[in-house]
């Protein structure tokens, strides 16, 4: 009869974890490894690693049958971070381990032919699915033990070698643990107050800010629009943990989490070049697809300079998810949801030529309306704030009159407590998250207080999308005026900052 040993490690599929059970069993036939469970080619290369590791370890290596079953069978497992369990559940089974030692401990990490441990990506998004299933305890590689502290409510491990994992099992020899870490302050934000003069697009920045909105500035070269762009970061609040954890396990699985040990609260600014692919924006690769830009930015800002010049199909594939708050990437071997609930801020200047002042354009009217009409109709309509931005005509020093990031942001978390205070108890955060349906019905407005809406709409100069975004807006302007609900004047105002002649 085959001797039997189980260990636990888990297989990602997205930023999804989901526990696997490694059955081993040892004996009866032909000596050889065998790998079941629909394990792919990094996998199976994990035998060699493996039997490798064990000899380099000082151990024995059972010159037996031996069979690792990986269950749940019908799930694809990828990548090499089930060396260390498969190690164990193969001495565990021949009597080197002690079996209940094994019982609801995670083992991740990569072997070497010595036996060291090393990193692997995605141990994050690992624990937090080991923590939902239960199982209390985990090993990580030593490098990934500041990552593995972020997440309360197990008990975690590092290890620097397979001989010290073995050791620990065996009860002989105590196994690093994660220093307590907190939220990383990051460093200051860029001042608001530098930004000279543009007193509209600085207004459309604080609304986008309050409400969650979208935004498209459009100016001439050196007006300001990527320094504008950068300072929106600085009047968002701060990421709540569930938050910070989510993105942090996006980053994890990117192979981009920092090694600090520290749960970064600052909302992330994702700035692509305009070279970039469809790939790298909405996520991609062979297998099980990566994330992209968009997940990189979750809960924070996308910002696009010199937007025109990215590929129209690229741009057109950020529709999905602005609606939706997610990117779903579907590949041979499965596919994988990550969140993507991002403000996007686009830059364009107005023309090919983009002179310094409109009176040295040499482009003609067709030609201008050709180079902004590769944003497309569909993509406009889900921008909600757009704003022209002007040439600078005076050097000198800040503006004293301007008002700081400081108080700029006191205003935006006044605003965004009011939506949350409104929108709470319907699972909604921000303005911009706010269904139409339930503003035209449980938070319709007075008629006269809409008709506006209502004679864009008549005209054919405002989709019923652009409607309800322009209401979203209107009730962002209400909080940032401290007033109950939007005014005929609100609506004005939000409209204003949809009109296509801005741009």
């Amino acid at each position: 009869m085959a001797a039997l040993a189980r260990s636990w490690s888990v297989a990602l599929r997205g930023v999804e974890g989901v526990p696997v059970e490694i059955e081993a069993a040892i004996g009866g036939g032909i000596p050889g490894m065998h790998l079941v469970g629909l394990p792919d080619a990094s996998l199976q290369e994990s035998k060699d690693r493996v039997r490798s590791a064990v000899v380099n370890s000082g151990r024995r290596w059972p010159n037996e049958r031996i069979l690792l079953a990986l269950s749940p069978a019908t799930l694809r497992k990828t990548g090499s971070g089930f060396d260390l369990a498969l190690a164990c559940a193969v001495l565990a089974a021949d009597g080197t381990v002690d079996r209940g030692r094994l019982a609801g401990t995670v083992l991740l990490g990569e072997l070497a032919l010595d036996g060291r441990i090393r990193q692997v990506r995605g141990v994050l998004p690992c624990l937090l699915a080991a923590r939902a299933a239960g199982l209390g305890r985990v090993v990580v590689p030593e490098a990934a033990l500041a990552e593995a502290g972020l997440v309360d409510g197990l008990d975690v491990f590092g290890a620097g070698s397979l001989s010290d994992v073995l050791a620990w099992l065996a009860g002989d020899g105590p196994l690093e643990r994660p220093q307590p870490g907190g939220g990383a302050p990051g460093a200051a934000p860029p001042e608001l107050a530098e930004v000279v003069g543009q007193p509209d697009a600085r207004r459309a920045l604080e609304v986008a800010a309050a409400g969650g909105h979208h935004l498209l500035l459009v100016g001439p070269p050196g007006t300001g629009k990527t320094m504008l762009a950068q300072r929106i970061v600085g009047l968002l609040p701060e990421l709540s943990r569930a938050d910070a954890l989510q993105l942090a396990a996006v980053r994890s699985v990117a192979g981009n989490l920092p090694p600090a040990g520290t749960l970064g609260t600052v909302a992330p600014f994702v700035a692509p070049h305009h070279s970039s692919s469809m790939a790298a924006l909405l996520g991609g690769g062979s297998g099980i697809a990566r994330p992209g830009a968009v997940s990189m930015a979750h809960r924070g800002v996308l910002f696009l300079d010199e937007c025109v010049e990215f590929g129209a199909q690229v741009l057109d594939s950020l529709r999905t998810p602005l609606e939706e708050g997610e990117v779903r990437l579907a590949r041979a071997e499965g596919t994988v949801s990550y969140p993507a609930r991002f403000q996007l801020v686009l830059a364009a200047n107005p023309c090919p030529c983009a002179p310094a002042n409109d009176r040295d354009c040499v482009c003609s009217s067709t030609v201008r309306r050709r180079y902004l009409g590769k944003l497309s109709g569909p993509l406009m309509d889900r921008v909600d704030l757009r704003a022209r931005m002007l040439p600078v005509t005076a050097l000198g020093g800040p503006d004293e009159t301007a008002e700081s990031t400081e108080v700029v942001r006191k205003r935006v978390l006044a605003a965004r407590d009011a939506a949350e205070a409104r929108w709470s108890e319907h699972g909604w955060r921000t303005n911009a998250e706010a269904p139409g349906p339930a503003l035209r019905t449980r938070f319709a407005l007075p008629r006269a207080v809409v008709r506006p809406l209502e004679e864009r709409m008549r005209a054919g100069e405002l989709s019923a999308r652009g409607a309800d975004r322009a209401l979203r807006v209107a009730w962002t302007l209400s909080d940032l005026a401290g007033t109950s609900r939007p005014d005929r004047e609100m609506v004005d105002s939000a409209l204003y900052y949809r009109d296509r002649r801005a741009t």
